[in-house]
């Protein structure tokens, strides 16, 4: 099992930053790819930025420019700074990490980012 346990929510004004953290523990060997998503009230889930265990990164466009994903591998922890704020980016932000065996899909508790004036 692996756990992941998010940080860094809270409420920003429009134009400000934050910076999330997703600190996973447990059996965490097979993990080759960790991210987050985000899903806002009354839409989908959807991907904003991944990061796999060799340092690849994806991104949504429209967050490319503005966030940035990264990763602490001495502290099995992956960051997301975000810069550049809109009230769109307003929504429940879940850590996801992609196993290598199954079960495929670790998901964190999800935190919230409100981007209000």
């Amino acid at each position: 099992q692996v756990q992941l346990v998010e940080s860094g929510g809270g409420l920003v004004q429009p134009g400000g930053s934050l910076n999330l953290s997703c600190a996973a523990s447990g059996n965490i060997f097979s993990i080759w790819r960790m991210g987050w998503y985000r899903q806002a009230p009354g839409k989908q889930r959807e991907l904003v930025a991944t990061i796999t265990s060799g340092g690849n990164t994806n991104y949504a466009d429209s967050v490319k420019g503005r966030f940035t994903i990264s990763r602490d591998n001495a502290k099995n922890t992956v960051y997301l700074q975000m810069n550049s704020l809109k009230p769109e980016d307003t929504a429940v932000y879940y850590c996801h990490a992609a196993n290598r065996v199954r079960p495929y899909d670790y998901w964190g508790q999800g935190t919230q980012v409100t981007v209000s004036s």
